[in-house]
């Protein structure tokens, strides 16, 4: 396998769908395919941990390289907290940030200019926070805290679980989502785990539509955003209390203009320099590892050909490749 021009084979999909290697962009010496016949010469093979019941017909090839990938949490996906399982892999890549390729939500540093930029739109809904849900996963007790919650504020919620309002005209998807989170005070951003680093899109979104997130999840989430952008629910002792807040803001415009104080000020010098690192795109830094690990180790230890995860799991994988017509 030559170092110089190395091969990734993203053998898995991402939740159903093939991997859109058509987009990425690195200038950094490299092919990607998503062609399984082509293991044999990959110097490194990504399997997507949530797809893990097509990763079973994988051959892995003396000297390659294989990388579990997941942005999920181990809550969720519990096979990447699976030591029989991890054993087969060489390296991770998850939002982790002890991970070997880090790749979490965090957006890069274009899109904080970005925000700081845009306006903050007027709160003209009735209601004082907006909740968009649709899994029903709890593993961060967010079920019972809506539930609680709704008792001492009102809360507007889109989303299929919950709901009590429902997008009026086109429905854009994300534009329509943040476009109608911009006319509320609030944006409930609850975490469906709550666990170190899993800080998703749901804190992002709140913020770049121009609302204060109230927040539920990772226990470091201020690592993940300027202080005082959002509030968390960690920080009050009962969903009531946190009620009473946000009761109190409503009214007091200074106190809640505070929250976007953030803005016009340059970005914390522990985020700035998380964005730094973040600032090639993720299927880029994985090329620039791998070349690494190439250049590191160019005489890995020859091995043999194997199928680690068995001839009973290699079956039952081809079985569901014929009967979804997927090709192998």
């Amino acid at each position: 396998m030559p170092s110089k021009d190395p091969l990734i084979l993203f053998y898995t999909t991402f939740f159903g769908k093939p991997v859109d290697i058509a987009s990425i962009r690195c200038d950094l010496p490299g092919q990607w395919t998503l062609d399984k016949r082509r293991i044999a010469e990959a110097a490194t093979v990504v399997f997507h941990i949530p797809n893990f019941r097509e990763i079973g017909d994988a051959w892995k090839y003396p000297g390659q390289f294989w990388i579990a990938w997941s942005m999920e949490s181990r809550s969720n996906y519990k096979r990447i907290a699976d030591p029989k399982i991890m054993r087969h892999f060489d390296f991770t890549m998850t939002h982790e940030r002890g991970s070997d390729i880090w790749a979490p939500y965090l957006p890069r540093a274009s899109w904080w200019e970005e925000v700081r930029a845009t306006p903050i739109v007027a709160k003209t809904e009735a209601a004082p926070a907006v909740l968009f849900q649709s899994a029903r996963l709890n593993y961060s007790g967010r079920v019972d805290f809506v539930q609680e919650l709704s008792h001492h504020i009102k809360i507007d919620s889109y989303g299929r679980h919950f709901r009590n309002r429902t997008i009026e005209g086109p429905d854009l998807g994300k534009k329509t989502k943040l476009d109608t989170v911009a006319h509320y005070k609030f944006c409930l951003a609850l975490e469906n785990s709550s666990e170190t680093d899993y800080v998703t899109e749901k804190l992002f979104d709140a913020l770049k539509a121009g609302s204060v997130p109230v927040y539920l999840g990772a226990p470091n989430v201020g690592e993940f955003a300027p202080e005082g952008s959002y509030i968390n629910a960690a920080d009050f002792g009962s969903p009531a209390e946190l009620a009473a807040y946000l009761r109190h803001l409503i009214p007091t415009p200074d106190a809640y203009e505070a929250y976007f104080g953030w803005r016009p000020k340059p970005l914390p010098d522990g985020l700035a320099a998380r964005l730094q690192e973040l600032e090639a795109p993720a299927f880029c830094r994985l090329m620039t590892f791998v070349r690494q690990q190439l250049e590191d180790y160019p005489n890995r230890p020859a091995g043999r050909l194997r199928l680690p995860f068995g001839p009973r799991s290699y079956v039952g994988t081809r079985l569901r490749r014929w009967n979804k017509k997927v090709p192998s």
